[in-house]
């Protein structure tokens, strides 16, 4: 299946007055978290993508045109650095589309703009480019196919520290109770999606606020409530975390990493094919 991902806005919370880089450029490790997102695609064979660009588009550009295996792979170096053996590769079998989407689109323009690309797809995968999860996609995918919806997407708890509070009419509380404890639950990307879609979608409305509050009353939006691993990286103090997180080698969301992720050894056949014991040789 096909990946689209909305990788075109500006993150002005992300801003740390240091670099005007675009937010999925945000480095986690020696990887940028667009990577980090595509790489949890690819570990389930989905390894298509097309990229909604706007601002710092340059940036995801020049990132992949000049894409070096060996920041995340093991490698031999051999004839004085004329020839590079590769133990596994990253993105060797991926392939990607860059598409302008616009400076200021709403994500369900975004989407709009690219439906060319994905219109022939009975079915299609899209994404922020800053959120991870360790949801099994796979079953993600197999629920919303049996299913009568156009749209689904992961259902997550509120992850906000703060708490809300009851009031009575004297002024006084009378229960505190943490947001995460709510009956909620928060929109945490990793859509799968129709096509039919775009027969909902007008030009510049936004995915949920607009298509998929139209969708609900007819019974055609799936949610696939995930009480595991899923993280944002909106802002500066997120992106602290998961960099905090990478370099003590707790990454839940790594899937295809299991000493990092502490899930599973057992490959997807994906994997499987992607790291068969031929070495790979980069001259």
């Amino acid at each position: 299946m096909k990946v689209v991902l909305f990788c075109g806005g500006l993150g002005m919370r992300m801003r740390d007055g240091v670099t005007n880089a675009p937010k999925p450029m945000a480095m986690i490790g020696d990887r940028p978290l667009l990577w980090h997102v595509m790489r949890y695609y690819a570990h389930y064979g989905h390894t298509e993508f097309v990229l909604c660009l706007g601002y710092g588009a340059s940036a995801v550009k020049d990132f992949f045109l000049s894409y070096d295996e060996t920041r995340s792979n093991d490698f031999v170096l051999e004839g004085a650095g004329r020839q590079i053996e590769l133990f596994k590769t990253d993105i060797s079998d991926w392939r990607i589309t860059f598409v302008d989407t616009g400076l200021h689109s709403a994500i369900g323009e975004r989407l709009r703009r690219v439906r060319r690309f994905v219109a022939d797809e009975e079915m299609f995968l899209a994404n922020y480019a800053d959120v991870f999860t360790n949801a099994p996609l796979p079953d993600m995918v197999s629920r919303f196919a049996s299913s009568n919806a156009l749209i689904s997407l992961l259902a997550v708890p509120p992850t906000s520290s703060h708490h809300v509070v009851d009031v009575g009419e004297d002024g006084l509380i009378t229960q505190v109770t943490p947001v995460r404890d709510l009956r909620q639950w928060e929109n945490g990307g990793f859509f799968v999606i129709r096509s039919e879609i775009f027969d909902y979608l007008n030009e510049g409305e936004d995915l949920v606020e607009d298509v998929i509050v139209r969708l609900v009353p007819q019974g055609r939006v799936l949610a696939y409530p995930h009480k595991g691993y899923w993280s944002p990286a909106d802002t500066v103090k997120e992106r602290a975390q998961l960099e905090e997180m990478f370099h003590r080698g707790n990454c839940p969301w790594m899937v295809w990493d299991p000493e990092r992720s502490g899930q599973s050894a057992a490959a997807t056949s994906a994997e499987v094919l992607a790291l068969r014991d031929s070495a790979v040789v980069r001259a």
